[in-house]
This record gives C-alpha cells, sequence and structure tokens, in this order.
C-alpha cells in the first residue's frame, strides 16, 4: 500500500507547485510521468482530480476534460474540479450546467464547492434568472448556512446588477466574515451605489471582522470616485493604526485616491514609498498631473515613464499624456507625442487615437486629425464622435455633419454623437440635414434622451421652424432646463417676445431655477422687441438669483439701452460693467454705432475715445471711429484713421452657404476655386441677361 501511496503523494506535490505556476509545459511533462509510473498509479480519483485542477489553472481545459473523461472512476470532486474549470471561462460556462445536470444522474449530490462554481458561472454571463434557480436549489438542499455559497449569491446577485437580493442575502447570513464584507463593498461599486458602499465599510468596522488590504484598496477606490479627500485621509490613518502591511495594490490605490482627489504633494509622498513601482503607479501619478493643468509638468513625469527600465507606456499613458499637453503647441508636443505613439505601435489604438483626434483639432489643425480618421482601420463610436465634436467646435459644422453621414453608413452611433451632428446642423441652419439625422434617431430610439431632444430642439428653432421645435418639447415628459433654455433661444432669436414671457413663466411653474442662457434669451427678445422695462426687470431678476451677467449679457442690454435712445444710460452701464479689453470693445462699439444712427455727437466723441484708449486693432470699431470723426469734421483724424485701417490688411473673407439635397455647400466671397465655378458664372450670365428689363411696377432687379 505504501508504495503506491508514496508516488502518488509526490506526484501531488509536483501538480500543486506546477499549479501554482501556470505552465502548461511542465503540466504536460510531469501528467507524462505519472502516465509511465511503477508502480501504475493513474487510476487514482485523487491524483486525476489534482490533474484537473492544475490543467484548469494553466489554461487548458481540453486537457481536463481529457482526464475527466479517462477516469475510471469519478467522484463529486472530479466533477466540482471539471465545473470549477468550466465556470471560469465565459463561452464554455454553460458545459458547467451540462456537468450540473449529469452528475445527478450518476448517484452523486452537489455540495457546497458545486454551488459556489456555478454561482460564479452566473455571474460571469450575468444571467440572475440562472443564479435564482441556483439560489432555489441551495435553500432546498439545504445550503444556505455556507459561509462562501453565501458570498458567492452575493456576488452573484450584485454582479447582475440586483443589488436589492444582494443586501438580503448579506442581511440573513449569521456570520459575516471580510469575504463577506468584501464582496457587498465590491457589489455597491459596481452598482454605481459608491456612497452605499463606503456606509457598508463603516459598519464592517464596528463589527468583529478587520478590514483586510483588499478592502481598504477598494474603499480608497471609492474615494477616488467620490473626490472625497477628507474620507479618503481619514481611511488611510485607520489603515495606519490598524498596522496593515502595505502591498503594490494598495499602495496604488492609495495613490489613486490622492492624486484623483487634486492632492498632488501627498500622492508624490506615497509615490516615494513604493519600494518598486508598476505602470499603474506611474499613470496614476500621471493622470494626477492632468488635474493641475500644468501640461509641462505632466510632460517630464511622462519622461520619467519612458527612462524607468521596469515599465513601458500603454494605451491609457499615452492617452493621458496627449490629453495633458493638447493645450500647447503641437509642433512641441504633441507631434512628437504621435512619433513616439506610431513607434510603439498604438497609433491604430481606437482610444489613443481619438485622444490624438482631439489634441489636432484643440491645435486648429483639422488636416492632421482628418488624416488620423482615414488610416485608422477600425474606428469605434468614441472616435468618430471626437472627429464630429472637432470639427463643431472649430465651426466647420458642413464637415461635421458630413462626418456624422460617414460614421452612420457603417458603423454604430449614440445619443452623443446625434447630439453633436445636431448642432452642428442648428449652427448652419440646415434644416434638411436636420431632420435626416432626426429620423436616424427616431428609428435607433435616442429621440428619447434629454441632450438629443435640447438639439432638436434648438436646431428646428435656429432653422426657423419654431412649430417643430414646440412639437419636440412638447413630446418631452419632464423637460430639463436645456430643453426650454433652446426654445427660449428660439422665440428670442426671432423677436417672439410674448412666446418667450411665456416660455419664462412656465420655467418658473416647473421649479426650475433659470440659469444665465435663460436670461440672455430672455435679453436677447426683449432687445428685438425694444422693452426696455422688462429688460430692466429681468437684469434684476438675474442680479437677485446670483447669476454674474457676463460679456454678452451687458452687450445685449447696452443694445436693448442705445436702440431706447438711452444713450448715456447705455454709457454709465458699461462703464459699470468691469468688462475690460476685447470684451469691453465689442460693447464701445455697439454703443458707437447707435451714437452715429442718433447722431449724438457728445456720447459719440466720449465713446470714441474710449475705443482709442483700448488700443485694440479692430477694423469694425475704426470704421465706426471713422465715421464719427466725418460727422464732427474732423478730418485730419479721418484721414489718420484711414491710414491705420488699411495698415491693418485683408479681413476675413465673408461666407455664405446653402443646403441641397442634405448637403450644405460654403462660398467664401472672392472664391474662384469652387470646382463648379464655370458652370456657375454660366448661369449667372443667364440670368442677368433675363433680368436686364426695363422696370415693372417700380421694381428693378439686381444681380
Amino acid at each position: 500500500m505504501s508504495s503506491i501511496q508514496e508516488p502518488i503523494s509526490l506526484a501531488t506535490f509536483l501538480i500543486q507547485k506546477c499549479s501554482s505556476i501556470n505552465s502548461l509545459l511542465k503540466a504536460r511533462q510531469i501528467h507524462a510521468r505519472i502516465i509511465t509510473s511503477t508502480p501504475p498509479i493513474r487510476k487514482s480519483p485523487y491524483l486525476n482530480n489534482n490533474l484537473i485542477s492544475m490543467y484548469s489553472r494553466c489554461g487548458s481545459i481540453v486537457d481536463a476534460r481529457q482526464v475527466f473523461d479517462e477516469m475510471p472512476q469519478r467522484t463529486i470532486v472530479s466533477y466540482n474540479a471539471l465545473i470549477a474549470a468550466y465556470s471560469r471561462d465565459r463561452n464554455d460556462s454553460h458545459v458547467a450546467f451540462e456537468l450540473f445536470g449529469r452528475l445527478s444522474l450518476e448517484g452523486f449530490v452537489p455540495n457546497g464547492p458545486t454551488f459556489t462554481s456555478l454561482l460564479q458561472a452566473s455571474s460571469l454571463v450575468r444571467d440572475v434568472f440562472l443564479g435564482s434557480a441556483l439560489h432555489s436549489q441551495v435553500v432546498k438542499l439545504e445550503f444556505l448556512s455556507d459561509t462562501l455559497v453565501q458570498t458567492s449569491l452575493l456576488g452573484m446577485y450584485s454582479d447582475c446588477g440586483d443589488l436589492v437580493s444582494s443586501k438580503k442575502v448579506f442581511g440573513f447570513m449569521v456570520w459575516k466574515d471580510a469575504m463577506a464584507w468584501n464582496s457587498i463593498i465590491v457589489g455597491c461599486m459596481k452598482n454605481d451605489k459608491i456612497v452605499e458602499g463606503v456606509r457598508f465599510f463603516q459598519a464592517m468596522l464596528t463589527g468583529r471582522e478587520f478590514p483586510t488590504r483588499f478592502t481598504y484598496s477598494v474603499v480608497f477606490n471609492a474615494c477616488s470616485k467620490l473626490r472625497a479627500l477628507e474620507t479618503g485621509e481619514i481611511v488611510h490613518a485607520r489603515a495606519i493604526v490598524s498596522g496593515i502591511p502595505p502591498d503594490l495594490p494598495l499602495q496604488n490605490a492609495l495613490l489613486n485616491m490622492y492624486s484623483s482627489c487634486g492632492d498632488p504633494k501627498t500622492a508624490a509622498r506615497v509615490f516615494t514609498e513604493i519600494e518598486k513601482p508598476d505602470l499603474v503607479s506611474w499613470n496614476s501619478m500621471l493622470a494626477g498631473s492632468l488635474g493641475t493643468g500644468n501640461g509641462e509638468k505632466s510632460m517630464e513625469m511622462f519622461l520619467g515613464i519612458c527612462k524607468a527600465s521596469s515599465v513601458k507606456p500603454d494605451d491609457y499613458t499615452f492617452a493621458t499624456i496627449i490629453s495633458a499637453t493638447r493645450a500647447l503647441p503641437a509642433r512641441s508636443y504633441g507631434m512628437p507625442l504621435h512619433c513616439q505613439v506610431t513607434k510603439t505601435g498604438f497609433e491604430t489604438n481606437v482610444y489613443v487615437g481619438s485622444t490624438l483626434v482631439s489634441m489636432y483639432f484643440d491645435n486648429g489643425d483639422s488636416e492632421s486629425a482628418r488624416k488620423l480618421l482615414d488610416s485608422t482601420p477600425v474606428k469605434d463610436v468614441v472616435f468618430w464622435t471626437e472627429v464630429i465634436t472637432g470639427y463643431a467646435r472649430m465651426g466647420d459644422g458642413e464637415n461635421a455633419i458630413r462626418c456624422f453621414h460617414e460614421m452612420s453608413r457603417g458603423h454604430e452611433t449614440d445619443g452623443f454623437a446625434i447630439s453633436v451632428a445636431l448642432s452642428a446642423c442648428a449652427d448652419l441652419a440646415a434644416r434638411k440635414s436636420g431632420e435626416m439625422i432626426h429620423s436616424q434617431a427616431v428609428k435607433l430610439g435616442y429621440d428619447s434622451e434629454m441632450s438629443v431632444s435640447g438639439s432638436l430642439i434648438d436646431m428646428y428653432a435656429k432653422s426657423g421652424d419654431l412649430r417643430s421645435s414646440e412639437s419636440v418639447l412638447s413630446g418631452i415628459e419632464t423637460p430639463d432646463l436645456k430643453c426650454w433654455n433652446a426654445i427660449l433661444g428660439g422665440y428670442g432669436h426671432h423677436g417672439r417676445g410674448d412666446e418667450a414671457f411665456r416660455i419664462f413663466d412656465e420655467i418658473l411653474k416647473q421649479g426650475l431655477i433659470p440659469d444665465e442662457i435663460t436670461y440672455l434669451s430672455m435679453l436677447a427678445a426683449c432687445n428685438h422687441c425694444g422693452w426696455v422695462e422688462k429688460g430692466r426687470f429681468l437684469w434684476g431678476s438675474m442680479v437677485r438669483n446670483g447669476l454674474i451677467p457676463g460679456s454678452k449679457h451687458y452687450s445685449c442690454f447696452v443694445g436693448l439701452l442705445s436702440r431706447a435712445d438711452l444713450l448715456e444710460e447705455a454709457e454709465e452701464m458699461i462703464v459699470g460693467s468691469g468688462e475690460s479689453g476685447g470684451s469691453s470693445l465689442e460693447l464701445w462699439r455697439t454703443l458707437l454705432s447707435s451714437c452715429l444712427e442718433r447722431r449724438n455727437v457728445e456720447v459719440g466723441t466720449r465713446v470714441a475715445d474710449r475705443i482709442m484708449e483700448i488700443g485694440e486693432d479692430d477694423g469694425a470699431a475704426f470704421v465706426l471711429v471713422t465715421n464719427l470723426y466725418a460727422l464732427t469734421g474732423r478730418w485730419d483724424d479721418v484721414a489718420k484713421m484711414r491710414r491705420r485701417i488699411r495698415a491693418l490688411g485683408e479681413k476675413d473673407a465673408g461666407l455664405s452657404w446653402i443646403e441641397l439635397s442634405s448637403d450644405t455647400y460654403v462660398f467664401a466671397s472672392g472664391d474662384k476655386n469652387h470646382p463648379e465655378m464655370d458652370a456657375m458664372q454660366e448661369e449667372l450670365s443667364s440670368l442677368r441677361k433675363n433680368l436686364a428689363k426695363p422696370e415693372e411696377d417700380g421694381f428693378r432687379f439686381y444681380v
């Protein structure tokens, strides 16, 4: 008996060692020795059960299954070992349940480890109904008192998004060990109940179980997400007092907490205490430097990563450093980083690529962004949305809409991409394109999203179709302030003052608090309608509600006062606005234009002097000053101003656009490079001939 038992013990020892290092080659070598051993030990159920576990841990479920199928005698442990192997594989987890059905047919009764593995399989495939059925079996077979089974049930429900059932299981547990506490805390985190997870941690501190390093790591990550620095510091102090020996995962969680909460000094101290920082450590430090807004400092951190021999930058590293330096000149930062991305093989990475695209758009280089789009083989919705957003930010609505249609032809879209594309349509007043995107939003079910609804209202309003804007608004059960502001902006823009005030009253009835955009739209409506007293009321209401008027609010109100011939009051408002430089120049220019219209030389002269004191080269303002000088007969000053205007050089070309067959065509003043220029000139010449007729009924046409 001992002659067989000794080789089995030795073989078992070797199998367990091999399992710990996950070496499939070593596993097969050991298995081969067992097969050819003398005396023969390959028939031992105990040894075969260990072989199944070894192969599953070494990543070869095929070999594990072969050992199981060739076993002359199986036990419940054999089934549990193979079920556990399949339960760890998402693609083959269904086989675990097939084996569960088979073991009953062979006369075996499932036990605690059986249910623990099957519940893990249910968690893996996020099947709460399957997990609930197992829960019933657990109750029926009286395994509910098994702590491991209870913890597995708890984890299964939270993984499947049923935190209510998870908390019920936790509440019924008589003995809650550290694993159970960790499971419920992690479950809260996974289901975005982070504050509740922290409360469970606080409850754990009052019980008999002490938090583990894993517990503290999870809670530090929770504090990171909540940006709860003070709570994180208290938990950190508790960990120190408890004498928890730190390991790398715990130190990384602590480092991430301080970095995310905006405490770079403490983060740096934690970083220096890490004996061998890994890439997670470096990335946490880099992400923390991103929050400081110091791109140069972030670049120094990135160079430190590149110099460290033990780590290599990954996609997260590159995406973070590109984001950190995106506001800096691309030639000095973005382009060298792009070269490094290409060199290390991350250029085709969608995550890194979308960040590079954003960087190029931030630097006004849409051409490089487009090249990157064309050269990236696989693009997800985030990548496309970054491109569409970039064009929209640059005021190139035409390309933004074109890219959206390009994306829609072969890729998935989402509500955010639709919202951005609709905003581009709004800026161009491209209603036909907007209607097409609206239809697509309805088809995909995104029209009910609040951001999409707000963009739809804005698009129709800016396109002059207020009826469609109202229709979209009426279809929203509970519109948010953005939706109300969109329709309000449309009424204000089109001078529909009565409707604007009706909407404003409705906003107040809904219990919403008007913001700066709300008041800007209302002031615009008053400006269009010439309602000075209502404008004054709104201005006072805005100030009383604690809102600080911006340059656009002042511009609107100054325009209202100026058109009402209240020029002195408008002058006093600009002086008291606190605006300076370019912001005040726009206000003074608005007032000077009104002074010229009303030939108010006294106020106009003071305003002209103010404009000249600002000292900025603004062609439009200089033209107004020149006209004022001409009005007052200051011809020498007129000549000086005209020379100054000429010295400014050419002005930006005027743009106009037209929408035909869902495409938007943009024309620039003086541009003769359009591919259809010859055909357009020919058509224009034909129109001129047809319109060159004698006056009829007092009208004459000009082209």
